[in-house]
């Protein structure tokens, strides 16, 4: 019989595996462990003979703005024996480095280079780490929240050079004033 993992495996989990918490969302197990404790974890996921996690799924991350650790990189990994799936959540810095999954997860590889293209999030170890998404020449991360919602540069076609032509943008806002304490009457 087919063993699927409970809250009570969770605390055998903990003798295995470092994560700091541990919570039940929607049917969904969510692990958050250090992002220096990442590798290790998973990699104990997919080998021990009592979890089996052995699909890497999915990788996303998400820009937390405004918190200590902006960036959380959270990895979707399933165990077809079992027939469960976990998330793994991690959070860090924009200078701190995750280490690179693509020895324990082949399919890492790709995932880990749309997030350093589009966040910034930097894998040590990854053997091809560059653009996948956006040009070569593009500046910036835009999936940063503090990335401007026009870019830094615009492409538009010039008639005079008949071609296709990349302009800096001049990003200007104007300083207004808003008083909550206006009333109108309608």
């Amino acid at each position: 019989m087919k063993q699927q993992i409970t809250t009570f495996n969770f605390k055998t989990l903990n003798q295995i595996v470092p994560f700091i918490s541990y919570r039940i969302s929607n049917k969904e197990f969510i692990l958050n462990v250090l992002h220096n404790h990442l590798s290790y974890s998973l990699n104990i996921l997919k080998l021990h003979l009592n979890y089996q996690f052995k699909v890497l799924s999915c990788i996303s991350g998400v820009d937390l703005i405004g918190l200590k650790y902006r960036f959380c990189v959270s990895y979707e990994i399933i165990s077809l024996v079992y027939n469960t799936r976990l998330r793994i959540k991690t959070f860090v810095d924009e200078v701190t480095p995750l280490s690179s999954l693509t020895p324990i997860f082949i399919n890492a590889d790709w995932f880990e280079r749309e997030i350093w293209d589009l966040y910034g999030i930097y894998f040590n170890n990854h053997k091809d780490l560059r653009r996948i998404l956006t040009d070569y020449g593009f500046e910036g991360f835009p999936l940063r929240k503090d990335f401007p919602l026009t870019g830094y540069t615009e492409s538009r076609y010039s008639e005079r050079k008949k071609r296709v032509i990349s302009d800096k943008i001049q990003l200007t806002q104007e300083y207004r004033l808003f008083y909550s304490n206006l009333s109108f009457n309608i």
